[in-house]
């Protein structure tokens, strides 16, 4: 079997703007046997999840309500990326304004494709090795936060027990095992 042939995009429209990502409908191309058909894509900036590491060995957590489950969720903190951001960044500012975390060494552990299927953009994982709690916390207008200091472990444990998990926190907590396996022994 020959491998596929990419596609190509002959015209692309803004089907709906909705805040945090943009639908638009592609009309493409097969280069060999001209099949053509519509698509719909997802665009939206590059997202992080943080993985907030305390001296101790804890990981900083976040647990919220999530509106596409209808169910609260155990989860890193993260967020989508501001325009040329880079992702360690992203992550430290994501980690303070959610739980009030602050400092640490960052270092990215990887990106991935959440949805390569309908999504163009990525999610980038990174740690922040140990932070501090300061208290200054700023979550954004509708998020209800509660922070949690948990051993990787325990909370690796927990999001598999969870049929409703969070697909990227959970890979993002088997990046952290992958990369400091100390933390889950």
């Amino acid at each position: 079997m020959s491998a596929p042939s990419r596609w190509s995009v002959r015209h692309e429209e803004l089907h709906a703007d909705c805040r945090v990502f943009r639908v638009f409908k592609e009309h493409c191309h097969h280069p060999l046997d001209h099949r053509e058909g519509d698509f719909f894509v997802l665009r939206s900036r590059d997202w992080v999840l943080a993985l907030p590491v305390t001296d101790d060995g804890r990981i900083v957590m976040v647990r919220q309500y999530r509106f596409g489950t209808r169910d609260l969720s155990t989860e890193a903190p993260g967020g989508i990326m501001e325009a040329d951001e880079d992702p360690r960044v992203t992550a430290a500012r994501e980690t303070e304004e959610e739980t009030g975390f602050t400092g640490g060494r960052a270092r990215l552990l990887g990106t991935c494709a959440p949805n390569p299927a309908i999504q163009a953009n990525r999610c980038h994982f990174v740690l922040l090795e140990g932070v501090r709690p300061t208290g200054r916390r700023a979550p954004d207008e509708h998020e209800e936060i509660q922070v949690l200091a948990l051993l990787p472990k325990a909370a690796l444990a927990a999001a598999l027990a969870n049929p409703a998990q969070h697909s990227l926190a959970l890979l993002a907590l088997y990046r952290l095992r992958d990369e400091r396996p100390d933390l889950f022994s």
